[in-house]
């Protein structure tokens, strides 16, 4: 303590603050468990004070991340209904709205026919003409008729002969494709669902010169051409024969190349064979796709479409027919007609009974044609390439036998040879020649008493004819024969 004397005066004094000392320190010692208690309770109120602060801070980070989603699924609600919107007013946007009054609703499910009009908006057509300069001064360019049958997944395509001679009222007599001509989609739909015997459900039309747009939305399609399309005059296509990846425009001008065709018959029914050919293409490059690139597809061919439906109830059908077979389960054929040179002007008139049985088959879910050899088109048009392993579904399920022969009255070449082959497919020993004059109406002949085969020819070849004992007119060493008139081929 020696250090410290210099600031006593006394050693008395240095007594008394020595024993403040001393009691402060007692003091200090009797109350360091209280002080103790203190500390930790500070310490705690300092971490829970601390946990509220960071906790506090969490909430608010999360409160604003909420917010933040919320405003991100605001805005893609807002721009996807917009965008549907859009797409919708594309495909409504232009046709008239007396539509709806032709056409018939159906129940959910449940097969439906729907009209496909391509429409060639080529103005050059309207200019001096007597149908003004509006849309519908437009003749459509392909017709077609096509069943949905969305619980059995299969698509039927049945083309209408534009230059088919209907009756149009007041206009008289006329092609049928200047029924949209003389009063758009509403009478269109009118005409033809009475001229097809069908209640038409939904409409959609196509320009077809968009067409090549709608192939490329899909990355162009596939297609096999049983022989070369060359049309230098027309087209320019000069395609070789075989399989072929056609990009839109190349598409496009296939759909339209019907003079490519001259040396075979009538262009027009050649080239409606390439259009349904190029139509189940691009539906199977779109039932292949996800939702995503579908809703893509659908907007890229909102553009070139105007119909009826709307964005939401095309994509909804496009997935009920996801997984459907689409070699098998699109089906497609043509009206029957024969050609008539009438007023200085080429009709088609159509073939009245076997376009009956053509739309009665098509009505039962089964293909237009009872067999290829009534698919005139058949080795020549284009052709949708089917995957391995896939089955014909034009081919009769039945095998049959006994010899037929089949003998070409008509005035079309090479269709005895089609006939015989398919008669050949179907199990039967048939041969076939050219008659030595032509005839009106195609006859089944059975030699014998028994009829039956003559009955199965007929139901092979999709025939509504009333067999016929021979008279002797005809060979007594087949069982059938076969006479093919102008009236059916």
């Amino acid at each position: 303590m020696a250090r410290h004397s210099k600031h006593f005066r006394t050693d008395d004094e240095l007594d008394e603050v020595e024993d403040d000392l001393d009691e402060l320190e007692d003091e200090f010692e009797d109350d360091a468990p209280a002080l103790d208690e203190l500390s930790r309770g500070s310490r705690r109120a300092a971490a829970h004070y601390s946990q509220k602060r960071k906790s506090a801070g969490k909430h608010h980070v999360l409160r604003n991340v909420l917010i933040g989603v919320a405003a991100v699924v605001l805005v893609a609600v807002v721009a996807v209904a917009a965008y549907v919107h859009h797409i919708n007013s594309q495909l409504n946007g232009d046709l008239d709205p007396s539509l709806s009054s032709v056409l018939t609703s159906t129940d959910a499910g449940e097969p439906f026919y729907m009209l496909l009009l391509g429409i060639d908006k080529d103005e050059a057509r309207t200019e001096g003409t007597e149908y003004g300069e509006d849309s519908s001064a437009y003749r459509s360019d392909s017709i077609m008729v096509a069943r949905v049958d969305p619980q059995n997944k299969k698509v039927t395509l049945v083309s209408i002969h534009r230059d088919t001679l209907v009756e149009l009222g007041e206009h008289g007599e006329q092609k049928i494709n200047a029924a949209y001509s003389f009063g758009g989609p509403t009478y269109a739909t009118e005409v033809i669902s009475d001229f097809a015997g069908v209640k038409l459900s939904h409409y959609a039309q196509i320009d077809m010169d968009g067409m090549a747009k709608v192939v490329d939305s899909v990355g162009g399609v596939d297609v096999n051409l049983p022989i070369p399309v060359v049309d230098p005059e027309y087209t320019g296509l000069n395609l070789p024969e075989g399989q072929q990846h056609l990009d839109g425009k190349t598409a496009a001008l296939l759909c339209r190349a019907r003079h490519a065709y001259d040396s075979y018959g009538d262009g027009d029914m050649y080239r409606a064979a390439n259009q349904r050919a190029v139509f189940s293409a691009v539906a199977k490059k779109v039932l292949s796709s996800d939702a995503p690139t579908m809703m893509n597809s659908v907007s890229a061919m909102a553009e070139m479409i105007d119909t009826d439906m709307d964005v939401n109830s095309i994509v909804s059908l496009a997935m009920q027919f996801r997984g459907m077979n689409v070699d098998t389960d699109i089906m497609s054929g043509m009206e029957p007609t024969t050609s008539e040179y009438k007023n200085n002007i080429w009709y088609e008139i159509c073939n009245e009974d076997e376009w009956h049985a053509m739309m009665k088959r098509v009505d039962e879910g089964k293909p237009p044609y009872a067999s290829t050899a009534q698919d005139a088109t058949a080795n020549v048009s284009a052709q949708e390439i089917k995957d391995p392993g896939s089955e014909d579904s034009s081919k009769p399920e039945k095998k049959y036998e006994g010899k037929v022969q089949v003998i070409n009255a008509s005035s079309t070449n090479g269709v005895a040879t089609k006939v015989a082959n398919s008669l050949t497919d179907s199990g039967f020993t048939a041969s076939a020649e050219t008659g030595q004059s032509t005839s009106n109406t195609t006859r089944i002949i059975y030699n014998g008493d028994d009829a039956t085969k003559a009955k199965q020819v007929a139901e092979v070849l999709g025939l509504e004819v009333e067999p016929t004992k021979n008279d002797g007119n005809y060979l007594t060493d087949q069982d059938v024969i076969v006479v093919l008139g102008t009236d059916k081929f």
